[in-house]
Formats: structure tokens, sequence, C-alpha cells
């Protein structure tokens, strides 16, 4: 059977918190219609416990496709070069099928371990009941929040330097929500979500988020001029939660001028606070003005489960094989996933290696300057965690 959005939807009552909240079984005289429209993005978890031996950690890896296989290897050797306490379990997804029996495997093996790396999954079906892999992968652990860390590399040639962003999205919902219907013949409507609960809880996490970090400001990112309702109830939510963080500012800002002014002035950002597809066009402006998708790394958190993967989330086809594709984007969010993880002298260890390798010695792919294959920058990586 295909993953549908609508197959384990639940009713949850109004959230107070942001990690705490219980949600009850929707009652079984709903209809499908109503199930995927009155509940549309809300998750009930049965958690497994955690896979944890002897002090090591099992950690899901999914390849995915284009460059991610690749990218996986040269995590894979930099993890064994400097012994982390990991053991990864390697699950492969076929984009070609038209089930997803192999998405539910790999959903149940990130619920038994916790934790996930990923590439970027391909969903080449077309198949209206086949949807999205990577969505399906958020919406069915309810990671509904999304950070990602924009921090320049002074080694890397770019227009603005010292940019310090973190952008944090909302993951599960809005135009995601993946509803869509022939309304009549010739006229498709697309439903965009906006919820109060999940509003709510990825503000809260965002507020948190500055306030442990000593971040000074939080702008929220929206369209409600236009989407009064939808958008609205985003604004408005952030508004009401900034309240209760007096030491933060908060501002709020229209998408299409947010992203001119990323482009032209982008030090006045701090912490950018926004919906799911408004969140997607950020990240890859932002990311391009820091060099582009291969540098950054994302993380997915639920109340749960917390998946570490590219920033820009691309699957790198047209270059996969030929050597050039840069490491830098995966082998981070291997350091983030280690961090979560609690191994802070492993990944500091990477990071530190990652910084000299770019910034010091400059070996670095085509994409961002360089000449260097990939296999180079892993090899200067390894060779100046040795030193």
């Amino acid at each position: 059977m295909a993953v549908r959005l609508l197959s384990k939807l639940k009713v949850l009552p109004e959230i107070r918190g942001i990690a705490n909240a219980s949600s009850a079984a929707a009652p079984a005289s709903l209809s499908d219609f109503d199930m995927q429209h009155k509940t549309p993005v809300v998750r009930k978890q049965h958690l497994i416990p955690k896979a944890h031996y002897g002090g090591r950690h099992a950690v899901t890896m999914l390849p995915g496709g284009g460059i991610g296989p690749e990218l996986m290897g040269y995590v894979r050797d930099i993890f064994k070069y400097i012994g982390a306490p990991v053991d990864f379990e390697v699950v492969d997804i076929d984009p070609t099928v038209d089930n997803d029996e192999d998405v539910h495997y790999a959903i149940t093996t990130i619920k038994r371990n916790g934790v996930c790396i990923k590439g970027n999954i391909e969903t080449k079906s077309e198949a209206a009941y086949v949807t999205s892999r990577n969505v399906a992968l958020r919406n069915e652990l309810d990671m509904y929040a999304y950070v990602l860390n924009c921090k320049s590399y002074p080694g890397v040639q770019t227009r603005h330097k010292d940019i310090n962003i973190q952008i944090i999205r909302q993951n599960t919902e809005g135009e995601y929500a993946m509803l869509e219907h022939e309304s009549v013949r010739g006229v498709i409507e697309s439903m965009k979500v906006v919820t109060a609960s999940n509003s709510e809880r990825v503000a809260r996490f965002a507020f948190e988020f500055a306030r442990k970090n000593n971040r000074k400001k939080v702008t929220t990112v929206h369209k409600a001029n236009i989407m009064k309702l939808s958008d609205g109830l985003f604004l408005e939510t952030s508004r009401r939660l900034a309240k209760e963080y007096p030491e933060i500012e908060h501002n709020d800002m229209i998408i299409d001028n947010c992203c001119m002014q990323l482009v032209a002035k982008p030090h006045q950002f701090d912490v950018m606070l926004m919906t799911n597809l408004y969140g997607s066009i950020v990240s890859n402006v932002v990311c391009g003005i820091l060099g582009g998708a291969g540098l950054l790394s994302g993380r997915n958190y639920g109340d749960h489960y917390a998946v570490f993967e590219p920033g820009t989330r691309n699957t790198g086809t047209a270059i996969a094989g030929k050597n050039i594709a840069n490491p830098i984007a995966m082998i981070n969010a291997s350091v983030d996933m280690l961090e979560h993880l609690g191994h802070h002298f492993h990944a500091d260890l990477i990071r530190a290696a990652v910084d000299k390798t770019i910034n010091v010695d400059r070996v670095m792919t085509p994409d961002i300057g360089g000449s260097a294959s990939s296999t180079d920058v892993v090899n200067a990586i390894i060779g100046n965690i040795g030193h």
C-alpha cells in the first residue's frame, strides 16, 4: 500500500506546550474525507524503545538518490577513521516503484533508532497515490521543525561576509500538506493547511531556540497581506508568543521583500521563522548567497525523532559518479547528528578539520571555486583530523 497521509491521522487536543502534548485516536465514525480535512497533519506516535548497544548508537542511514550514496560513503570513511561510536543501519529506497513498502520500513527503522541521516530521496513515480518520500518521512514522523544553520565560510569567496542566520521552518503542513483535488474538469485546487497547534509549537521552538543560543531577534516571514487567514494565523501566533520572550526582539516581513532583503542586506537577520514553502525558498536563497548547495546542513526535529540531511535537499543526479560533488553539506549533517547524540568530542574533531580544509588549506570542489575532487576534500579532512 502507498503511504497515504490520511492513513494514520489522529485528532489532537489543544496544544499548550511544544513537547508534552498527547493525542487521542480519531473517532471511528469519521470518514476518510473528514480525517483528511479536519485533522490533516497530526500524527500520534507509537514509540519504539531506542536502539543503543554498549555505548554505541544505531543510526538509520538513507543514502537516497543522485550523489547521496557516494556522500554517505565519505561519512562512513570519516566515522571509521575517528572511531565514532555509531553503527549505521543502511536502508535503500527504490525511487521507481509504485508502492511505498521500503518507505514504511525506513520509517520503522527511524522509530527504532530515533535518529537518521539521509540524502535526498527521489520519487520518480507520477502516480497520485505515491507521495513524495521526503515529505512522507517528515509527516509520518511528525518532525514539525526544520533548522538550517546559515553561516559563512571565510575561505569561500562570496559577496557578503560574516553571515550567521538560523532558519526555522514549519516542516509538516502549509502547501506541503499534499491535499489536492480537481473540483471540476480543468480546475485543480491545492489546499494550504495552517493549524493553530502546529503554528504554536514551531513558533515556541523558534523562540526557545533563540533564547538557548543567545540570539537576539526572531523575524517571522509571511504573506498575511494576501493570505489573511492562513498566514494571518501563523503571524498572529508568532506575535502572541513573542510577548512571552521580552528579551528577544520580534519583527515580521513579507516573503517577497524578505528575499530581496536577504540578497541586499542579509546581516539584518538573526533567527528567521516561516511556514513550509517559504522555508524552502528562503533556504535556497541563503545557500546561494553563502556558496551553493554543497555547504550547509539541515536538521529535522520532532518530539521523538531527528533526521539530518544536506540543507537544500538537492539530489545532484547530474554530477553523480563524477567525483566532483561537494561532500561538506553531508559531512556537516553528520556533525549535527553526532552533537545530537552527545558525541561532542568526535563532532568537534570533524568540524575543526572541515574548517581548516576550507578556510586554511582551501581544498575545495569546483562549485565553490576550487579544483579538488570529492575524494581530495575527504582525504584532506581525514588528514587534518590526524594532525
